[in-house]
């Protein structure tokens, strides 16, 4: 069973540039601390949403490897300039999940 943290927000049109280089400097920040994968989903419907789905093996490994990467000030200036690319009122939408199931592809190579 992985651990699965799910984000949704909405970034402003003309913005994902600069999502994706923020995106890119926060996963390795994240590395040095977390064993995890991410992938992150723009809604076709509105472009300007966006979900972020991370894998971790462990809640606890999660929460703990989260709260040494937010005492970082260089994570706490990336946030600063990701929340500045969000809509206007816009919010954070933040979900826990357990993976309880994984089919792999049926089909081979």
């Amino acid at each position: 069973m992985m651990f699965v943290k799910v984000y949704q927000y909405h970034v402003q049109k003309g913005k994902e540039d600069v999502f994706i280089t923020i995106q890119g400097k926060v996963t390795e920040i994240y590395k040095r601390y977390l064993d995890f994968d991410s992938i992150y989903l723009n809604s076709k419907e509105d472009t300007t949403k966006w979900m972020e789905i991370v894998k971790c093996r462990d809640e606890n490994e999660y929460n703990q490897g989260l709260a040494i990467i937010n005492e970082q000030k260089e994570i706490q200036d990336l946030f600063k300039e990701f929340t500045s690319i969000l809509c206007d009122q816009s919010e954070i939408r933040e979900e826990s999940f357990m993976e309880r199931y994984s089919f792999e592809s049926l089909h081979s190579n």
